[in-house]
Formats: C-alpha cells, sequence, structure tokens
C-alpha cells in the first residue's frame, strides 16, 4: 500500500518535472523536489511500521486493522501536508513554464500545416464540384430544411391561434 502511494506521488510529479525538465532550476522545483524527497522518506517508514504490525503473528487481524489505521492517522499530516505543497508548486512551475510558451508561433506553425489540406478540399471536394448528382442530394437536403422549417412555423401559428383557457380557480383551503 505505501510503495503504491510512493508511486502515485511519484506518478503525479512526473508530467510536471518532465514538462519543465531545464537545465537550471527554479525555487518552486527544487522545494517540490525536496518536500517529494522527505515525502517519500515519510511513506517508506510508514511502511516498514505497517509491515512490522503485519507480520506480528500474535495480533489477530482486526487487532492489526486497527493499529494499521492508527498508524496511518499518524502519517495522514504528512500526506496532507505535501499534496498541498504539491499542488501549489505545480501551479507555479505550470505557470513558468506557459510563460515562455509562444501560443502564437504554435497557433501559427499547426494553421500553415492544415491550409494546403483545406485548400484541397475545397476545390477538390464533392461541394466544390458541379457533380449533378450532388446537385440534386443538395437540393433534396434544402427541400427537406425548408420543409421542417415550414412545418415550425405552421405549429406556431396553430398555437397562436388557439385561445388560451383560463387558469383554474384556487382550491378552496383544507379544513383542519
Amino acid at each position: 500500500m505505501i510503495r503504491a502511494l510512493s508511486l502515485a506521488a511519484a506518478l503525479a510529479l512526473l508530467p510536471v518535472s518532465a514538462a519543465v525538465a531545464q537545465e537550471d532550476r527554479t525555487s518552486a522545483e527544487a522545494q517540490l523536489e525536496a518536500a517529494a524527497a522527505a515525502f517519500e522518506s515519510k511513506m517508506e517508514e510508514f511502511g516498514e511500521r505497517a509491515e512490522a504490525i503485519q507480520d506480528d503473528d500474535a495480533l489477530d487481524d482486526t487487532v492489526k486493522g486497527l493499529r494499521v489505521a492508527a498508524l496511518w492517522s499518524e502519517y495522514q499530516p504528512h500526506v496532507t501536508a505535501f499534496t498541498n505543497l504539491a499542488t501549489q508548486q505545480a501551479g507555479v512551475i505550470a505557470q513558468q513554464a506557459l510563460a515562455d510558451i509562444d501560443v502564437d508561433a504554435i497557433v501559427a506553425e499547426t494553421l500553415a500545416g492544415v491550409e494546403p489540406l483545406v485548400q484541397g478540399l475545397a476545390t477538390n471536394g464533392a461541394w466544390a464540384q458541379a457533380d449533378p448528382d450532388q446537385m440534386v442530394t443538395y437540393g433534396l437536403m434544402a427541400d427537406y430544411a425548408v420543409g421542417q422549417s415550414l412545418e415550425a412555423i405552421d405549429e406556431v401559428n396553430e398555437a397562436l391561434a388557439t385561445p388560451l383557457a383560463p387558469p383554474a380557480p384556487p382550491a378552496p383551503p383544507a379544513e383542519i
């Protein structure tokens, strides 16, 4: 269980540290690494103590479970503190990483790669050709859309032509 928690903490930090992997370390990264090292040692300590409880044959399973739960409550503040610090520092690290990203350049590069494809579709697509079969299909689609619109207008006109019924009178108060 403890190894799983340590692994989860390491995996949670991996994308952040990989996203900002640079030669010069920021103070947020250094604080996060120091906190992660301290947290990992606390979790290893917890694991050793929990395994010692689990290995004690003099205790039954219920007592073992209660003792591990009590032990976990002792280490819970360390988990909370590390989680809070990691959340705080991850935000700072992400903000620093995003400050160096040129979004306009990424968008321009992406659009430059997509533009020839769009131009090709616009000039070679079925809608760009005067194909008689396509024209019939487009005409049928337009007729259907016009028919749906006319039906909706008729429904609205019918609803407006129907007089509204007066509201029902309130029910008399119930006697107690």
